[in-house]
């Protein structure tokens, strides 16, 4: 049997009919409460007023008269009186010198628009605001209480895991979450209870959002999407209603699953008891906790949910019995990467140029998104160049873009500017193939792209995890290269080398803060201060937990470590400045040079790369310089942000 969608609701209910028509009089009765009331006087009495001159202001209609009368108090008051047969009437009105007008007299229709009018607008006033927009999706003024997830009926679902590749581990631990909605009594006569939450959280662009759609595809169950975003309003307790009636939803087309993105958004900490919080955020999350206690998975309800912030949840949301089963979606591997160009590459048509597999090996550190970005950017470079099939030189086009942006070709640049940055990106060439634990140098160029108006690009040979100290300390050197050349032949610095001071100093200050890779500290990992009160700007809540003696400490080292690799890139350069300047005059002249041609030009042998392994299982806890573990690891172009 076929369940109704409930979405698909009659416009109104019985109950809400008796409602408004309750709500339509009790209007009429205020309206009528709400005017002045008219004192109604015998026709004989209004004659009698007439004569004594004691009425004034009349409205002689065609069956009533109205106007003003002194009462016994003296004052003038609004009467009413039915009209009579009274061909006297003027004069005497005349004589009495009372003033008077007559009122035109309306037709029947007249009258009938003129007593019911009103009625008609306030009605049509409650059509459009309250009845017509609840044949719309039911956005109407009334239902701003209730959820605005969208259901997917299962009929409808057409995402499965077919179209998911690159987290096969992920994909195994939801296999679970599909065989119970297929057959739960497989579990539930051993005894076993399915977690009631599944959370999933990874760097943006893993394919988070895409695997709760394919698990609910397998399952072939009913699907609700929201996001944690549309439960808070500044209406109290809206969030908390609309949590309510998600839950409710999902039990009356039961089994189904409910799936909240980015979760961090309504499930933070909650207040610690300093700057104040936020109320309607924190009933949203009570609710939400209630709703997780209250339903049981004998019910066919799971609850799916997303994150790239998985720190800054509460731990009462993450607790065993709610959010119990945590499943991390990386950034896919080699073999995964190659997977996930393989779907995105089925709709695109593909020349017999095209190698996947080297693509895949040319973006290390894309995540999905990246990777459906850079097939979409190929396709549409062939498009615009009239090409019939996408070639492999529009997808190393589209590469770059996805990492350094389009090419600034109209960009004006003075010869003198132009040498400036390719010695700055040939100091970056030159010291990168020369360190024996740099990734390899793939090109340098001096093209304009983005905000740079060059890069060094380097990609790795394979998947890392871990990062040794020896690599860190190259990769110094290699930041501080470009600056260290602009010394070395021009005897002066630019501002180009803004951006690579800022990573060299993140780099040193991981270093010896965080990795215990500094020789005089030691093994030891120190608070950095960004994890402050959740309520109050980093700033303000910073603070250390070290003397200041230790302090002096951590900045000597820090100067040290940058001003070693400083040195060491100046001499490094100084002892090949016959092949640096051959790499900045076929810069000039070229604006591109390939790493064949950079080996050629230093008098180099290209080293054989090592056999890529088909994946590599990630440790428990890796160690990565990158300012945030959940963060991809794009590839490392070297760019001179050289501006104008």
């Amino acid at each position: 049997m076929k369940k109704k969608n409930p979405n698909v609701r009659s416009l109104i209910s019985y109950k809400q009919i008796f409602g408004w028509l309750a709500v339509f009089l009790l209007m009429v009765l205020i309206f009528n409460k709400s005017g002045e009331k008219q004192a109604v006087l015998d026709y004989s009495e209004f004659k009698q007023k007439v004569a004594a001159a004691e009425v004034s202001d009349l409205t002689v209609g065609q069956g009533d008269i109205a106007g003003l009368y002194k009462n016994a108090e003296g004052k003038f008051v609004p009467f009413t009186t039915v009209r009579m047969e009274d061909p006297n009437l003027v004069q005497e009105l005349s004589a009495a010198k009372v003033k008077y007008k007559a009122q035109p007299d309306r037709s029947w229709v007249g009258n009938i628009l003129f007593n019911i009018g009103w009625i008609i607008l306030l009605v049509a006033v409650w059509w459009f605001i309250f009845i017509r927009p609840q044949r719309n999706d039911g956005k109407s003024a009334l239902n701003f209480a209730r959820s605005k997830a969208k259901m997917q009926d299962p009929s409808q679902q057409t995402v499965t895991f077919k179209d998911v590749a690159g987290c096969d581990e992920a994909k195994e631990e939801l296999e679970d979450v599909i065989k119970f909605l297929k057959n739960p009594k497989k579990f539930q006569k051993l005894g076993g209870k399915l977690p009631k939450g599944v959370l999933l959280y990874g760097a943006p662009g893993t394919g988070k959002t895409l695997l709760a759609k394919a698990v609910a595809g397998e399952a072939g169950v009913s699907f609700f999407s929201a996001s944690a975003s549309e439960f808070v309003e500044m209406f109290v307790g809206v969030g908390a209603a609309r949590v309510r009636d998600l839950f409710d939803q999902a039990k009356k087309n039961s089994p189904a699953i409910i799936f909240i993105d980015e979760l961090d958004a309504v499930g933070r900490r909650r207040f610690a008891g300093i700057g104040g919080g936020h109320d309607e955020r924190e009933q949203t999350l009570n609710q939400l906790l209630i709703e997780l206690d209250g339903f049981e998975s004998k019910q066919g309800i799971i609850l799916m949910a997303s994150t790239n912030r998985p720190d800054v949840l509460d731990p009462a949301l993450i607790r065993p019995g709610r959010f119990d089963r945590h499943i991390s979606v990386p950034a896919p591997d080699l073999k995964g990467r190659e997977e996930i160009l393989k779907v995105h590459a089925k709709k695109v048509k593909l020349g017999d140029d095209v190698d996947l597999k080297q693509v895949a090996k040319g973006t290390p550190g894309f995540v999905g998104a990246d990777l459906a970005n850079v097939i979409n950017e190929a396709a549409i470079l062939a498009a615009r160049n009239d090409k019939e099939a996408v070639g492999q030189p529009d997808v190393e086009e589209a590469i770059e873009r996805v990492i350094a942006g389009p090419q600034k070709k109209s960009r004006i640049i003075s010869k003198h500017e132009q040498h400036v940055i390719a010695a700055h990106e040939s100091g970056h060439t030159i010291v990168a193939r020369l360190t024996n634990h740099s990734d390899p140098v793939h090109k340098v160029t001096i093209i304009p792209r983005g905000q740079a108006l060059g890069y060094t690009l380097q990609l790795p040979l394979e998947d890392k995890f871990l990062t040794s100290k020896s690599e860190l300390l190259d990769k110094l050197c290699i930041l501080l290269a470009g600056r260290a050349a602009e010394e070395i032949v021009f005897g002066e610095i630019t501002s180009g080398a803004s951006d690579d001071l800022n990573k060299t100093m993140s780099y040193a200050r991981k270093m010896v803060m965080e990795l215990g890779m500094s020789e005089k500290l030691g093994p030891i990992a120190l608070p950095n201060g960004e994890d402050g009160e959740v309520f109050l700007g980093r700033d303000l809540s910073r603070h250390t937990t070290f003397s200041d003696e230790l302090a002096r400490t951590i900045d000597e080292e820090i100067l040290s470590l940058i001003n070693q690799s400083y040195a060491r890139a100046k001499e490094i350069i100084t002892q090949h400045r016959e092949g640096f300047d051959k790499l900045v005059a076929t810069l000039l002249e070229k604006e591109v040079v390939e790493a064949n041609e950079i080996d050629e030009i230093l008098g180099l042998v290209p080293a054989a790369a090592p056999e890529v392994q088909p994946s590599q299982p990630e440790p428990s806890e890796p160690v990565k310089p990158a300012p945030k573990a959940s963060k991809a690891v794009r590839p490392q172009a070297q760019q001179a942000d050289l501006f104008e």
